[in-house]
This record gives C-alpha cells, sequence and structure tokens, in this order.
C-alpha cells in the first residue's frame, strides 16, 4: 500500500480534487489521517498492484465498445447520406 495526497491521487486519476474528498468522505476510498507540523493531512492509501490492473482491463474494454459503437454509427451515417445523394440526384433529374 502506498500513501498518497488527495491532490496526488487525483491528479493521477484525472479527477478533480472535489471528487476525491467526496470519495474519501463517503468511504469508498481507503484513507488515514496524519498530523504534521500541527496540520491535519489526508492520505489516501493505494495498492498500485490492484489499481494498475483495473486501468488497463476498463481502458481496453471501453475503447472497444467505443470503436463498436462508432463503426455502427458511422454505418449508419453513410446509409443516410447515400439516402440523401439519391434524392438530391432525383430532384435534379440527373437520375432516373
Amino acid at each position: 500500500m502506498q500513501k498518497m495526497t488527495l491532490k496526488q491521487y487525483a491528479t493521477k486519476q484525472k479527477m478533480s480534487l472535489f471528487n476525491v474528498v467526496k470519495m474519501v468522505k463517503s468511504g469508498a476510498l481507503k484513507s488515514e489521517t496524519v498530523e504534521e507540523n500541527g496540520k491535519e493531512v489526508t492520505y489516501v492509501l493505494v495498492d498500485l498492484s490492484e489499481t494498475a490492473g483495473m486501468e488497463s482491463s476498463k481502458d481496453r474494454a471501453k475503447t472497444t465498445e467505443t470503436t463498436e459503437e462508432r463503426i455502427t454509427r458511422l454505418e449508419d451515417e453513410v446509409a443516410m447520406l447515400r439516402g440523401e445523394l439519391d434524392a438530391l440526384k432525383i430532384s435534379m433529374g440527373l437520375k432516373a
């Protein structure tokens, strides 16, 4: 387990600091409060082996799903444009 400040965790996860604080307060993230130089500092406890594996598989699934959705959307758009092109040709008298 590694300790990271809230700001470091937010930067690494590309999240806002506010969302990280909310997650710590709700208990979604393991955290530890330590007094340093008379100030209370909150650290997020991160298990590096777990997060690395989870992020990779999530990214792969997200990329695959996004690619399939894009292909479907583009195929639909091509079909719609072909229909519009045919209608335009007919209206201009170019197609019988």
